[in-house]
């Protein structure tokens, strides 16, 4: 058994605009969650094409150990919290697969993403056969929506309820902002359709483990995505070219940072 949900992420841009946007926002937020031993290797970064398929491949390890809960810290053996990450981003179609050397068959994480010019209303965007479907849980994120923001994440030039755009005047996003944005014909709209599956084989733990995970996963999706749109006058002018000169950079900068400092970013909140 493996536990899937499907989280929709409705955003005032366009499909076009928040490629750029989600590309510049996943290297700003890498080098937030990198330092002192821990964070983000990036290893390939390049094109590649197979099938009908073409986009852009990464592949990530991640340096953990405390941004994991402490009984999982407490039984895991040394050097088994890195975490393999390889995506393919054939936008606006992106699949992620996340594995870990010492689990090996027994864990994995699967985001599947399709980026749709609507605001979260289509049903069943990954084409799940029927009886899967119905087993899938929807999750809706309102990034306007402070409650859904755990307390030590908060941060008021992070909040999109107070947030306006200085070049786009997008915002700020007011209670009712997503029945606004309807009807709104000159503001454009989207929704990030992510399709989580997870599976954690280790008797005793998976159940707790599974839904520890997808609770990380709703934390991290509901943070980046506040992030994406307060900086949305940072990337909004940027060109796809301006975004890979950016990475390469970053990944240069990630290699630095993770040898040095202290430990950084989202820690895991234990449960």
């Amino acid at each position: 058994m493996v536990l899937i949900k499907e989280f929709r992420v409705v955003l005032p841009c366009s499909v076009q605009e928040y490629q750029v946007g989600q590309l510049y926002s996943v290297a700003e937020a890498s080098k937030n969650e990198t330092g002192g031993g821990e964070g983000i290797q990036v290893l390939i970064n390049e094109p590649y094409e197979k099938d009908d398929e073409k986009g852009q491949y990464t592949h990530k390890i991640y340096h953990l150990k405390s941004k994991v809960p402490g009984f999982v810290r407490m039984i895991a053996p040394e050097g088994s919290l890195v975490f393999h990450e390889k995506a393919w981003n054939a936008y606006p179609y992106c699949r992620t697969i996340v594995t870990n050397e010492y689990m090996k068959d027994d864990f994995f994480i699967k985001i599947e993403t399709w980026h749709k010019p609507d605001l979260g209303t289509s049903e069943n965007v990954h084409n799940l056969d029927p009886n899967t479907w119905k087993s899938v849980e929807v999750v809706h994120i309102d990034i306007a929506d402070r409650t859904q923001v755990e307390p030590g994440d908060y941060k008021a030039d992070e909040d999109p309820a107070l947030f306006q755009s200085v070049k786009t005047k997008r915002g700020p996003l007011g209670p009712n902002w997503k029945k606004e944005l309807a009807t709104d014909e000159e503001c454009p709209k989207m929704c990030a359709y992510k399709l989580v599956t997870i599976k954690f084989k280790w008797w005793g733990l998976q159940n707790k483990v599974e839904n520890l995970i997808q609770k990380q996963e709703k934390r991290i999706f509901t943070n980046f995505h506040r992030q994406l749109f307060c900086w949305i006058d940072k990337w909004i002018d940027l060109t796809m070219e301006d975004i890979r000169r950016m990475e390469d950079e970053t990944q240069k900068e990630l290699e630095a940072m993770r040898k040095k400092g202290s430990v950084r970013g989202t820690l895991a909140a234990d449960v």
